[in-house]
C-alpha cells in the first residue's frame, strides 16, 4: 500500500491539462492503485492522477457504500449530462479544511479506456457521477471552486489561507 502525498494549492500542476494515456502500462495500474491507496486514507470518493503531481489523464472512483469498488479510468470523457442537477459539498486534499455546496448533473455518461485498456462507456448517478465530474476538471486543470462566483470563491481562498 502506497499513500502519495496530494500537492497543495496553488501548485501550477493543479491548474494544467493532464497529458492523455496511449496505453494501460504496468507503471499506470501502479499508479491507479496508489490512487485507490490514497483515496481510501482520506478518505475521499475519488482521486486525479494531478493531485498527487502525476500529470497524466488517470482518475479513481468509489462512491459505493462498503468500499472496494474503484472505478479506474484513462482519458475520461463526459459523453452526456442530465439537464437535472444535484448540490453536493466538495471538498480537496489539496485544499484542506474548506468546502463549498457545488449543483452538477446528477447523471453523466463517461466513456474512458479501463484497466484492461478497453474503451467502456459507463453512466453514472449521484455522488458517482458527483465525484467523476469532479475528478475530470481536475484533469482539465480546474479546481471545484472554479465552479463558484468570484464573491465566493474569493472567499474560500480566504479561508483556506487563514487555516493554512
Amino acid at each position: 500500500m502506497t499513500v502519495r502525498r496530494c500537492i497543495p494549492w496553488p501548485d501550477t500542476r493543479l491548474r494544467s491539462a493532464a497529458a492523455q494515456v496511449d496505453a494501460i502500462t504496468p507503471d499506470v495500474c501502479e499508479t491507479w492503485q496508489d490512487m485507490i491507496d490514497t483515496m481510501e486514507a482520506m478518505p475521499g470518493v475519488g482521486l486525479a492522477a494531478p493531485q498527487v503531481g502525476v500529470m497524466q489523464r488517470l482518475a479513481v472512483v468509489d462512491a459505493s457504500e462498503g468500499r472496494g469498488q474503484a472505478v479506474r479510468m484513462a482519458n475520461p470523457e463526459i459523453l452526456h449530462a442530465s439537464a437535472q442537477k444535484r448540490e453536493h459539498d466538495e471538498a480537496s486534499p489539496n485544499l484542506p479544511g474548506v468546502f463549498a455546496r457545488i449543483a452538477r448533473p446528477r447523471a453523466v455518461t463517461v466513456r474512458f479506456l479501463n484497466a484492461e485498456g478497453e474503451m467502456e462507456e459507463r453512466d453514472f448517478v449521484g455522488l458517482w457521477a458527483t465525484s467523476v465530474q469532479h475528478q475530470i476538471d481536475h484533469l482539465n486543470g480546474r479546481m471545484f471552486f472554479d465552479r463558484l462566483s468570484k464573491v465566493k470563491r474569493d472567499m474560500l481562498l480566504r479561508r483556506a489561507r487563514k487555516i493554512g
